[in-house]
């Protein structure tokens, strides 16, 4: 990609104006108010998003040359400012936002238009600003600019959660604020606490912190202090329950929640603080790692059995994820450099295909209004192109050849193999089968040719401007898996980081 034609602004200004053009967005939207015509709302929105992916975009070659980009907008202390930078674990993450905020407004409007939703305009306010806080996580060069873009995310992703305003979504939006601020708070401790022995808070590769600073057992105290931000919003059990909850919020807010921005910051929260603070090698003699990793684990198993058992068919969706996510973070404890390439990878891989899987859940309640996969008999016959999206994504979830989940997947595995961690990789094969297990039936359901339901003869395929970006993201996890690199050179980004962080090491 040339873009030669954006030289007139300097790399290090680029990181910022890809955070503040969305959060300029949500200003105007929300300014603008609920008299707003919707074309102009939805107009402020797609031209955003455009900018952003453009300016993400822009810098991957940087990020490729290994060049340093890096802008600090004023210093706090010393050893602490808020600065900006690029590297190749948050360029991974910055892509998949950018382009899935795209097709996530797409969808949205059709979404929001076909079902009549209220409070249009605080929903792309908040969407816009959530989009914003996530790409500052992706640049934040410290763990102090990394903690105020986490507490906006926080805060932005309240109104949509509660976005009904009826009784359950109150209470859904109150555990979601009750676990994640308290966690936030938890995990602001730990950075002063940082600081105090190191004098420092800047992401390093292979982390800054040795046993000399912080002797056992305070390392391991201090590791889930700040630990316990990111499996919160990953979802890590037993730390999980509110995510679940949250489903009762509009499908394109769960997209947003379980794919674009929520439980991948949580992710990439995990990666910054054990590998980018702590280090392998502090991670590993403090036990936190060992035990994190454990954690994932019984996450990934026990997820997947109570999915197996919810019909409605968000729920099993959301347990889904709680397992799929649980993937990333047993790939950065494995502490390997295969492993962590895969944790990165499977950021972009799970993204894809389970947006795919809750957009078509959308699609089949906006043009049916059926939520229980009982009562989806059948629909794949009036509803091919969407079903078969979710055929792809399922299959893609389970990890088969030639689907990115595939290429995410595997790289875990070696790095297991490689660490000598058997039962991590037989974990991983039976999760895979357990996908099937609660993914596939809802395929076989839908397109079930014994029973023909005369309620789903007047239906046809979803709004336009809800097929198309479902199918491009099912598209997209198939060409990932084909060809990793496509266009972005995600899976190169994703070996540099790893490579990078267990360099030293070598």
């Amino acid at each position: 990609m040339d873009f030669n034609w954006l030289s007139w602004l300097p790399l290090e200004y680029r990181p910022l104006c890809a955070v503040l053009v969305s959060m300029i967005a949500a200003g105007l939207i929300y300014v603008l108010g609920e008299h707003i015509h919707r074309n102009l709302r939805e107009a402020i929105t797609l031209i955003a998003s455009v900018l952003k992916i453009v300016l993400v975009y822009s810098l991957i070659p940087a990020a490729l040359a290994g060049t340093e980009v890096r802008l600090e907008l004023f210093r706090i202390v010393k050893g602490v400012s808020f600065a900006l930078s690029v590297d190749p674990a948050g360029m991974v993450f910055a892509c998949v936002a950018s382009t899935l905020w795209l097709l996530t407004s797409i969808y949205s409007i059709g979404y929001m238009r076909g079902h009549g939703e209220k409070n249009q305009t605080g929903y792309f306010a908040a969407f816009a600003m959530c989009l914003s806080s996530a790409t500052g996580l992706c640049f934040a060069s410290n763990l102090l600019t990394f903690f105020v873009f986490y507490e906006i995310l926080t805060v932005s992703t309240y109104p949509l959660v509660v976005h009904y305003r009826d009784d359950e979504g109150i209470a859904s939006g109150r555990k979601y604020l009750a676990y994640t601020l308290i966690s936030g708070q938890i995990f602001f401790a730990a950075i002063v606490i940082v600081y105090s022995v190191s004098g420092t808070t800047e992401f390093t590769p292979g982390g800054f912190l040795d046993a000399k600073m912080l002797p056992a057992p305070w390392a391991l105290i201090v590791f889930f202090m700040m630990v316990g931000a990111g499996i919160v919003k990953a979802g890590v059990m037993p730390l999980h329950s509110w995510l679940p909850a949250a489903m009762v919020a509009p499908t394109p807010v769960s997209a947003l929640l379980h794919a674009v921005a929520v439980v991948k910051a949580g992710a990439f929260c995990t990666l910054r603080v054990v590998l980018y603070v702590f280090g392998p090698e502090l991670a590993k003699s403090c036990g936190g790692a060992k035990a994190l990793a454990w954690m994932a684990v019984f996450t990934i198993i026990v997820s997947s059995f109570i999915a197996m058992r919810k019909t409605n068919l968000k729920a099993r969706l959301a347990f889904s994820t709680v397992g799929q996510l649980s993937y990333i973070v047993l790939g950065i404890c494995i502490l390997t450099p295969f492993s962590t390439a895969g944790a990165l990878y499977h950021i972009v891989a799970h993204a894809f295909m389970k947006i795919t899987l809750f957009m078509v859940a959308g699609a089949v309640f906006v043009t049916t209004h059926k939520k229980d996969i009982t009562e989806m008999v059948g629909i794949g016959r009036r509803m091919p192109f969407t079903m078969g999206a979710f055929a792809l994504a399922s299959i893609g979830i389970a990890g088969f050849p030639f689907f990115a989940g595939f290429v995410s997947k595997a790289n875990i595995i070696f790095g297991a193999v490689e660490a000598g961690q058997p039962l991590y990789v037989a974990t991983l094969i039976a999760s895979a089968l357990l996908a099937l297990a609660y993914l596939m039936p809802v395929v076989l359901v839908s397109f079930k040719k014994e029973v023909e339901n005369p309620e789903f003869m007047e239906f046809g395929e979803a709004d336009l401007r809800m097929l198309l970006p479902l199918l491009m993201a099912a598209i997209l996890s198939v060409l990932l898996g084909i060809w990793p690199n496509m266009g972005l050179h995600l899976f190169d980004l994703s070996l540099m980081a790893g490579n990078s962080i267990f360099q030293p090491l070598m």
